[in-house]
């Protein structure tokens, strides 16, 4: 019976068949012959085999103190790399924050230069620069002369323009800036220069042909080019200008054509003065007045344009801050 316990005992201990290993050779016998004085301190079990799948694994006993001493240790690295990672946030801002503000500086006088250069290019040539001095009769020379003053309003329009872009940038230079006009704003505008273009343009050809016989007497090329040739080469440069600021997505695509087309009415009213010098038929001076009043028209619907995509943006704005709101 007690070599049965012992086997029993010893399977408890070991999964698969252990080793047991006595001291004393003389306990074996002993045991064979049923006889039970041992001691259990003489008895040492090996096992030499793993843990079966049914026992848990033996566990690593740590002290209370060397556990804190970990978790304080920790959390301690935790907090240091959260911290480093807020400083170095903040030492983007900061420096994010003084670049946008030297920027802002230095767009300041902008809003200044831009317009007066408009004004010193376009305005001030037309308004006080006296006639005479520039038209001399239907010769080649008035016609150069009429280019020049036209050209020099193309390059203040070209710098107010640039200026205008750059102070419509975001004020922090990494972000993009794609403005990106309707549809329906492009056609329009294509539409109006192009009947702009052909309605003078096929008067003319009418009456150099003799297809319009109301449109009698003819006018001569060089009076008609006096007239009309810069109004040409300013449809042109617009045209060439707005396809641009679309395709760059300029923010300033909605004042390109107001700062043309207020231009282009001045241009008509000179001419209008040029048409009693070069003695224009009668039918001329009404195509220059049709002109006028058409852009005047095409100007006005630009202006409600820009008051419409104030209050386009505005609601766009508010739409955006119940979501920002919300989601933070």
């Amino acid at each position: 019976m007690v070599s049965q316990g012992m086997v029993s005992l010893t399977k408890s201990l070991c999964t698969m068949t252990p080793r047991v290993r006595l001291k004393n050779p003389n306990m074996l016998q002993k045991l064979k012959t049923g006889s039970c004085n041992f001691r259990f301190r003489n008895l040492r079990v090996l096992c030499t085999t793993k843990l079966s799948q049914w026992e848990p694994s033996p566990f690593i006993h740590a002290s209370a103190e060397e556990a804190a001493d970990l978790v304080l240790d920790k959390t301690a690295n935790v907090f240091e790399s959260i911290i480093s990672e807020s400083a170095k946030e903040e030492k983007v801002d900061s420096v994010q924050q003084r670049t946008n503000s030297q920027v802002q500086v230095l767009k300041w006088p902008i809003w200044l230069l831009g317009p007066s250069v408009l004004l010193t290019s376009g305005m001030a040539p037309t308004l006080w620069l006296p006639l005479s001095s520039v038209f001399l009769g239907s010769n080649v020379v008035s016609l150069l002369s009429l280019i020049g003053l036209d050209c020099i309003f193309n390059l203040g329009a070209m710098l107010f323009l640039l200026m205008a872009d750059s102070c419509a940038r975001p004020k922090d230079p990494s972000q993009s800036c794609n403005s990106k006009p309707p549809f329906s704003y492009k056609f329009w505008n294509m539409f109006s220069l192009i009947t702009g273009f052909l309605v003078p343009t096929l008067l003319l050809f009418g009456s150099q042909s003799g297809l319009l016989a109301s449109l009698q007497p003819q006018l001569p090329f060089l009076s008609s080019a006096v007239i009309l040739f810069p109004y040409f080469i300013l449809l042109a440069v617009q045209t060439l200008t707005e396809i641009l600021t679309w395709h760059w997505q300029s923010p300033v695509w909605l004042v390109t054509p107001v700062v043309y087309e207020a231009y282009r009415i001045l241009q008509l009213m000179r001419g209008l003065t040029l048409s009693a010098e070069v003695n224009a038929p009668v039918w001329v001076v009404h195509m220059l007045r049709g002109l006028v009043s058409w852009w005047v028209l095409i100007l006005g619907m630009q202006l409600m344009r820009v008051a419409w995509f104030a209050g386009f943006a505005s609601r766009t704005t508010t739409g955006q801050q119940p979501q920002s709101v919300a989601s933070k």
